[in-house]
């Protein structure tokens, strides 16, 4: 006859387990808000991409709301959300992206198998400006105001969702 103590180890980790379940499914884990939000972009400091024009921090600071998106060629989401960063150029969004931890021959290839939704674009191969953004990842995109104020950070891809619910309303001048 087993004795009742012997099943408490095995409730307390069902327990445990349980609860873990309850807190993934409940939170979002894109939902990572950056420290950075309403403070100054950290500084632009990137390499040239091929022959793509390259930004600085001055360009974050033109009086226009921008996207700054960092990406990889490598990164299965980033070729998810590519329709929609070049679907948001066309609608005249100015984006502005850093190649993240990538061969530059690479991310040439990318460009060109999958078209080019950047106004402006470098690459940061050993992560020093991901690392001053606090990139966990990509892709992770920034909404910059016209004063070069970080507004907000999404992680993962701009899914049509993600533009109707974040972006466009930030890019409407609501909800800063």
């Amino acid at each position: 006859m087993a004795k009742p103590l012997m099943f408490v180890p095995l409730v307390v980790i069902v327990g445990f387990v349980g609860a873990a379940f309850v807190a993934m499914e409940t939170k979002d884990p894109n939902d990572m808000p950056t420290a950075f939000a309403g403070k100054e972009a950290p500084g632009v400091q990137m390499l040239a991409l091929g022959n793509h024009p390259g930004f600085s921090d001055a360009d974050l600071r033109d009086g226009t709301i921008k996207l700054v998106n960092f990406w990889a060629s490598w990164c299965a989401p980033c070729r998810v959300e590519h329709p929609n960063l070049l679907a948001l150029k066309q609608d005249g969004v100015d984006i502005l992206g850093v190649n993240w931890k990538d061969t530059p021959e690479k991310a040439e290839g990318f460009i060109a198998e999958m078209g080019n939704p950047f106004t402006k674009l470098g690459a940061d191969p050993k992560n020093q400006m991901g690392l001053d953004w606090g990139v966990a990842g990509v892709p992770e995109t920034f909404v910059v105001d016209g004063d070069g104020h970080i507004i907000t950070r999404i992680a993962g891809p701009l899914t049509d969702k993600v533009i109707a619910e974040q972006v466009e309303p930030l890019l409407a001048g609501e909800g800063e």
